[in-house]
C-alpha cells in the first residue's frame, strides 16, 4: 500500500507525471507518451490551458465540429458543437435542413431570472424577524451596491429578496431567496458575492436590533449560494408545419407520421423510464453547444434535469400538437449561460465558437441553445419512429470500429462501401475486416 502523497499540487507536471508513472503505471513509458503528445507545442496556450484547473498532467482533447443549415428567427447560423458521441451532429444537421425547408426554427427567451440563496438557523419568533428583515430589506441592498454597480449599467442586478420560512421541513431553518438578472455573464461569481455580502448583514445587524433576544441575536449562516435550479430562466424554442407538408417518408404521409410521432411523445411524457432516455437525447444537442461556448454543462444538466420533475414526474421535456392540421414541436427549458467572462474570453475555441455564432449575446445563446436541443430531438423521435435508431447510429458508429482495429486507410474505404448497402453491427464489421484481411 502506498503512503499518501503530500504536497502533490506543487509539483511542475513533469513531476506529477512521474510520480503517476512510478505508482500507477508500471513506468510504462507509451502512457506517458500519451500523456505528452496532447500538450500543444506553443507553451504559452498549454500554459493557459494548464491554469484552467489544477494538476494537469495533460489535455483531453473532444471533436469540435459544426452543425449548418439552422435557420432560427430568419437567421441562418452554423452551429459549433463539442461532442464525442456518434451521429449527434449528423442528426442535429439533419433536422435543421429538414425545418430549413419548413420556415425554420422559431425561438423566444421567456425569463432570464437567475436564483441565489443565503441558508441560516434562527431561534426565536418568525413574527420579530419578519419585522427585522422588513427595515433590514433597504440596507441588504445598499450594502451590495459596489458590487452591482456596474452589473446595474448593463441593466441587471438584485431583483428581489425574500424571506423564507423552511421551518416545517427543518427545525429552526429559514432562508433568503434571492433572484438577479446577470445579463451576458452567467453570473456565479457575482450572485455568491452578493449573497456573502448579505449573509454578513444578516449576522451583524441581528447583534443590534433591539428587539431581539441574545438567543435570537445569534444567526447561524450555514451557506451562501447560488442556485442551479433556475426555473424562470426561461427559453422556448419550436418548429410547425402543415401536416401535407410534415413527412419526407415513402412510407408515411404526414397524418401517419404526426400520429407516430405524438404517441412517441406522450409516452415521453407519461413513462419516466423512456423520459430519462428521450431528454438525454435532447442533452447530446444542449451539452455539445454549452460546452463549445464556455459554458457549465453540469449547472445545465442538473437544473433541466429538475424542470423535468417540477411537477412530481420525471417527464419529457418536448411536447408535439396538432391542431387544425398544423404539427407543433417544441421545448421550453431553464438555460443559465453566459457569453461574457469565465472561458469566453480566455480558450481560444470557445472565442472562435462564439464568433461563429455572430457574437451572440446571452439570451440570443440561450435561443440557438434550446434549438439544437429540439432539433436533437425531432432527429432522434424522427428515426425511432422510421428506419429505428440504429440505422444511422451504427453507419456513424463504423469509424470508431474500424479505428479500433486498426484499419488501414484501403480496408477503410474498401468497409465503408461494403456498409453502404448492409447493416452495420460490430461482429458484422469484425467479420467483414477479417475476410478482406484473409484475402
Amino acid at each position: 500500500m502506498t503512503e499518501p502523497v503530500a504536497g502533490f499540487s506543487k509539483f511542475s507536471k513533469e513531476e506529477k507525471i512521474q510520480w503517476l508513472s512510478n505508482l500507477y503505471l508500471n513506468n510504462d513509458s507509451e502512457a506517458v507518451k500519451v500523456l505528452k503528445q496532447y500538450w500543444n507545442e506553443d507553451e504559452k496556450l498549454q500554459q493557459l490551458h494548464d491554469e484552467f484547473t489544477e494538476n494537469t498532467i495533460s489535455n483531453f482533447y473532444l471533436p469540435f465540429g459544426l452543425a449548418p443549415n439552422f435557420l432560427i428567427n430568419g437567421n441562418l447560423l452554423a452551429i459549433p458543437m463539442a461532442i464525442e458521441e456518434s451521429s449527434v451532429i449528423a442528426a442535429a444537421s439533419k433536422a435543421a435542413k429538414f425545418w430549413g425547408s419548413r420556415g425554420g426554427f422559431k425561438a423566444t427567451v421567456l425569463n432570464t431570472k437567475k436564483v441565489g440563496q443565503v441558508h441560516f438557523i434562527y431561534n426565536g419568533d418568525f413574527r420579530k424577524f419578519e419585522s427585522f428583515f422588513k427595515e433590514l430589506k433597504p440596507r441588504l441592498l445598499d450594502a451590495v451596491k459596489p458590487i452591482t454597480k456596474n452589473m446595474e449599467k448593463r441593466g441587471g442586478g438584485v431583483l428581489e429578496i425574500e424571506l423564507k420560512d423552511k421551518t416545517a421541513a427543518l427545525e429552526n431553518y429559514y432562508q433568503l431567496h434571492c433572484n438577479f438578472d446577470t445579463r451576458d455573464s452567467m453570473g456565479a461569481n457575482f450572485i455568491n458575492s452578493c449573497l456573502e455580502k448579505f449573509a454578513e448583514m444578516l449576522q451583524n445587524e441581528a447583534q443590534n436590533y433591539a428587539d431581539f433576544t441574545a438567543e435570537e441575536k445569534d444567526i447561524e449562516i450555514l451557506m451562501s449560494i447560488l442556485s442551479n435550479y433556475v426555473p424562470e430562466c426561461l427559453v422556448r424554442a419550436e418548429v410547425s408545419c402543415p401536416l401535407d407538408e410534415l413527412s419526407d417518408s415513402p412510407e408515411l404521409d404526414g397524418q401517419e407520421f404526426a400520429d407516430k410521432f405524438l404517441r412517441a411523445i406522450r409516452i415521453a411524457e407519461i413513462e419516466k423510464y423512456r423520459a430519462v432516455t428521450h431528454n438525454k437525447g435532447i442533452m447530446n444537442g444542449v451539452d455539445a453547444v454549452v460546452l463549445a461556448t464556455g459554458n457549465d454543462f453540469r449547472a445545465v444538466e442538473a437544473g433541466i434535469h429538475a424542470y423535468a420533475s417540477k411537477d412530481g414526474q420525471y417527464t419529457s421535456l418536448t411536447h408535439a400538437s396538432v391542431e387544425n392540421e398544423i404539427f407543433k414541436f417544441w421545448i421550453e427549458i431553464p438555460l443559465a449561460l453566459g457569453t461574457v467572462g469565465g472561458l469566453t474570453s480566455l480558450h481560444p475555441l470557445v472565442k472562435l465558437a462564439l464568433q461563429i455564432l455572430q457574437k451572440p449575446s446571452a439570451e440570443d445563446l440561450m435561443k440557438i441553445v434550446a434549438v439544437a436541443g429540439l432539433a436533437q430531438n425531432f432527429g432522434a423521435v424522427k428515426s425511432l419512429i422510421t428506419t429505428g435508431i440504429q440505422q444511422g447510429h451504427m453507419k456513424m458508429h463504423l469509424m470508431n470500429i474500424l479505428n479500433q482495429q486498426q484499419a488501414t486507410p484501403q480496408e477503410k474505404e474498401t468497409i465503408i462501401d461494403y456498409f453502404r448497402k448492409n447493416t452495420v453491427s460490430h461482429n458484422s464489421v469484425i467479420d467483414q475486416l477479417e475476410k478482406l484481411r484473409q484475402q
